[in-house]
């Protein structure tokens, strides 16, 4: 979960939105990296998800849905947001919990 989403901070990089909405192949990657990081949320414990609440689970695995089921129509201002905005916070959150296991 977490290298899947630095992997999709890291892709998208200083790219800007018009760059996202010309490439489509960065569209493709980052589509399949944020759905991998949702699918990898879905399968992480009720433990651990209680034992981490600010880690926002719903939000991650709903993202994931409306991509994988969102068919051919995606909506590219929401995947833009959710790589700048939403990866960054998590990232960091994740890596706070792997330290915290070390």
């Amino acid at each position: 979960m977490l290298n899947h989403a630095r992997e999709a901070v890291e892709l998208l990089g200083n790219s800007s939105r018009e760059e996202l909405g010309r490439n489509r192949v960065m569209q493709l990657a980052l589509t399949r990296l944020v759905e991998i990081v949702g699918e990898a949320a879905n399968r992480v414990s009720e433990e651990t998800r209680l034992a981490n609440p600010k880690i926002p689970w719903p939000q991650i695995i709903g993202m994931r849905n409306r991509l994988v089921h969102g068919y051919d129509v995606i909506d590219f201002d929401l995947l833009w947001d959710t790589v700048t905005d939403d990866l960054p916070p998590l990232i960091a959150a994740l890596q706070e919990i792997v330290r915290e296991k070390e």
